[in-house]
């Protein structure tokens, strides 16, 4: 009988203990909640050891509405990344770029149809269609670069990049190229002409050329809506 007294109030004493460290952990939890002052977090909770408190000081606060781990590099994918990345990794794939160039290429397009209000995929599927994503090509009518732009023709857009050696600067070709889209597009008001004019086939009667690119930019409209649907289901 003795011991089981004994036993119960070893019993009794633990359970007590117990309450008592979860209690000691709340208040701990609460402390750093509310008190934003070192010292007064330190005389909330002289019981807990000093290299505890600094490590909970150190921590930084997340901001309001802030989304922390692995959620967050999730979210902060937006379509636009999405899309970004995918037609890189198609480009990568078809025509055998290297794939950091391929994304060089990508992300130089989008920039340059923001600025010059043309779509990236159509630049994008010009560049195809013109040099294989090749940015050092040159053609026997002394056409250069990513987009195959004549440098005899467009003398003007060229002396703001130090001349036509340039144009074997992909980010350089790529804005001249695209500045020149808008420009034919912007002129016909059409822009199955404005690309026969941009491959110098404007008299061509069976528009292959432009034929040729709206099938490689239909390729790549198929990657911009599946990488839309995917960000949309993720969201």
């Amino acid at each position: 009988m003795k011991a089981t007294g004994v036993t119960r109030h070893l019993s009794c004493a633990y359970n007590a203990l117990k309450e008592l460290l979860a209690l000691v952990g709340v208040a701990a939890i609460l402390a750093f909640l509310v008190l934003p002052v070192r010292g007064s977090v330190e005389k909330a909770l002289p019981v807990l050891p000093s290299l505890l408190i600094d490590q909970l000081i150190a921590a930084p606060a997340p901001l309001a509405g802030e989304v922390q781990g692995p959620v967050q590099a999730s979210l902060a994918e937006s379509a636009h990344d999405r899309e970004q990345r995918a037609v890189a990794g198609f480009i990568a794939k078809r025509y055998r770029v290297a794939e950091d160039a391929a994304g060089d290429f990508v992300a130089i397009a989008y920039r340059a149809g923001e600025r010059h209000l043309v779509d990236p995929l159509l630049i994008l599927a010009v560049m195809a269609v013109e040099s294989r994503y090749n940015p050092v090509a040159e053609s026997v009518m002394g056409a250069r670069g990513l987009m195959q732009v004549i440098p005899r023709y467009h003398q003007e857009k060229l002396e703001v990049h130090g001349g036509e050696q340039a144009l074997l600067e992909p980010e350089v070709n790529i804005h001249v190229g695209a500045q020149i889209l808008r420009e034919y597009q912007r002129r016909f008001g059409d822009l199955e002409t404005a690309l026969q004019m941009y491959a110098g086939a404007f008299d061509e009667p069976t528009s292959q050329y432009a034929a040729k690119v709206f099938a490689e930019k239909a390729r790549l409209d198929a990657l911009r809506v599946k990488a839309r649907k995917r960000t949309a289901q993720s969201a």
